[in-house]
C-alpha cells in the first residue's frame, strides 16, 4: 500500500530543523508526488509541499525539489517559473527539462537569465525554430554553442545567420555548426573562409563541399567557386534563396552570371535576372525563352547589366536552346563541354578573367566526358570478352 501524502507530511517538512534533515524529507515526498497517483486532496497537498520547498531558505532544500521533479508536470508552471530566478544550481535542472514551461515563457527567459541558464534552455530535448532563433539572436556565446551541438534543436536560416554573425571568430561555434547534420549552402560557403585546419576538413568532407571549392573560396577566388556551388543549390531546391543571399552580399555579379550562363546553370541565371529586375520568375522565363530577342533585351536592361554583354548573353542563350543533354552517363559535363566550345565560337570579345575561366572549365568538362567514355569502352570490351 502506498503512503498517502497529508498535512502530516507538511507539518514534518516544517519541523525539520537542519537544511540536511529537511532536504532529505523533500526528496522522499517530490519521488512520492512525482511517481504516485493522487488523489484531488492529495494534490492539494502536493502544491503546498511543493511551494513550501521553493521557498525554503536553504540551498540545498531548493535544488532537492528542482532535480527531483525537473522532468515531471506535476510541477507547477508558476514554481517553475519561481525556481528559473533562483540561483543557477537550483535553476539549471528546470530550465534544461522541466515540461511546465510555455514556449513563450522560455523565450522570454532567454532574454532575462545568465548565460548559464541560457545555455541549460538550449540543451533542452527539444528547441523549436523560434526559440532558435532567440537563443542565436541573444544569447551568450555559450549558449549559442550548446544550441550548434543539440540534434534536438530546429535550426533556421536566420539562426544559422545571427550565429556567424555575431560569433564569426568564435571557434567552437562555427566547429558546432558544420558539425550538424545538414547546413545551407549559403552558411557553408561563408564558413569556407571563416574556418581553417580541422574545421575546415571537417566541412569540406561533411558537408560534400568539393575540396577545390573550398580552396578556391579560402584563396579568395569567390566568384569562380560559386558557379560550382549552383549545382547543390540546384539538387536541394534552394536557388531562388541561394541567389537572394548572393545579391544581399553583392556578389551576384554580371560576370558571375554570365559565367554561369556559359556552362548551362539556366535555373541560376533566370532566378538572377529576376532577383536584379524585381520581375517575378516565371515572367523572366517567358522573356528569356518565349518572347524573341526583345523580351530577352527587355528583362536584360530591367536588371541593369552592361548593354555591351547582351550580345554575348543573346549568343550563350541561344546555344543553350540548341544543345541538348544526350542522356548517356556524364552527359552533364558533355553538354557543360559542347555550351562552352560554341560560346567561345560565337562571340569572341569575352573579357580575358571570363574566357580563362571558361577555358578551365572546358578542360575539366572536356577531361571528364573522356574518362567515362574510357570507361564504357572497357566496360564493353569486358562484356565482349566474357
Amino acid at each position: 500500500m502506498r503512503s498517502h501524502l497529508s498535512q502530516g507530511d507538511i507539518e514534518k517538512l516544517m519541523r525539520g530543523e537542519t537544511s540536511e534533515e529537511r532536504a532529505g524529507i523533500a526528496h522522499r515526498l517530490c519521488r512520492r508526488i512525482a511517481a504516485d497517483p493522487l488523489t484531488d486532496e492529495e494534490r492539494a497537498h502536493a502544491e503546498e509541499i511543493i511551494k513550501i520547498l521553493a521557498d525554503d531558505a536553504a540551498d540545498l532544500v531548493r535544488r532537492t525539489l528542482s532535480v527531483t521533479l525537473r522532468n515531471s508536470p506535476r510541477l507547477p508552471r508558476d514554481v517553475a517559473l519561481q525556481l528559473a530566478q533562483d540561483i543557477e544550481e537550483v535553476a539549471v535542472p528546470v530550465l534544461e527539462f522541466s515540461p511546465s514551461f510555455t514556449d513563450e515563457d522560455l523565450i522570454e527567459l532567454v532574454l532575462a537569465v545568465t548565460a548559464s541558464k541560457q545555455a541549460a534552455i538550449a540543451s533542452r530535448r527539444y528547441v523549436n525554430e523560434e526559440l532558435t532563433d532567440v537563443i542565436a539572436e541573444h544569447g551568450a556565446p555559450e549558449a549559442v554553442s550548446v544550441l550548434t551541438r543539440n540534434k534536438g534543436a530546429a535550426w533556421t536560416n536566420s539562426a544559422f545567420e545571427h550565429s556567424i554573425r555575431r560569433f564569426h571568430d568564435n571557434d567552437d561555434i562555427k566547429e558546432g555548426i558544420i558539425s550538424r547534420e545538414q547546413i545551407p549552402i549559403h552558411i557553408a560557403e561563408k564558413l569556407v573562409s571563416l574556418v581553417s585546419g580541422q574545421a575546415f576538413d571537417l566541412l569540406v568532407n561533411k558537408h560534400e563541399l568539393p575540396a577545390q571549392i573550398a580552396i578556391d573560396l579560402a584563396a579568395g577566388a569567390r566568384e569562380r567557386a560559386t558557379i560550382d556551388l549552383v549545382e547543390q543549390a540546384d539538387r536541394t531546391q534552394d536557388m531562388e534563396y541561394f541567389v537572394h543571399q548572393l545579391d544581399l552580399n553583392g556578389r551576384l555579379t554580371y560576370s558571375l552570371i554570365m559565367r554561369a550562363l556559359c556552362v548551362g546553370h539556366m535555373k541560376f541565371v533566370e532566378y538572377a535576372l529576376a532577383e536584379l529586375s524585381g520581375v517575378p520568375h516565371n515572367r523572366v522565363w517567358l522573356m528569356i525563352h518565349d518572347a524573341g530577342p526583345s523580351g530577352l533585351a527587355a528583362v536584360f536592361d530591367r536588371a541593369g547589366l552592361p548593354r555591351k554583354l547582351l550580345p554575348a548573353f543573346k549568343a550563350a542563350v541561344t546555344v543553350y536552346h540548341e544543345t541538348e543533354l544526350d542522356g548517356g552517363a556524364n552527359d552533364k559535363a558533355r553538354f557543360r563541354s559542347r555550351m562552352i566550345e560554341r560560346v567561345l565560337t560565337q562571340f569572341q570579345a569575352i573579357p580575358k578573367a571570363d574566357l580563362d575561366y571558361l577555358l578551365e572549365k572546358l578542360d575539366i568538362y572536356s577531361e571528364q566526358a573522356e574518362v567515362q567514355e574510357e570507361t564504357e569502352q572497357e566496360n564493353v570490351r569486358y562484356i565482349g570478352n566474357a
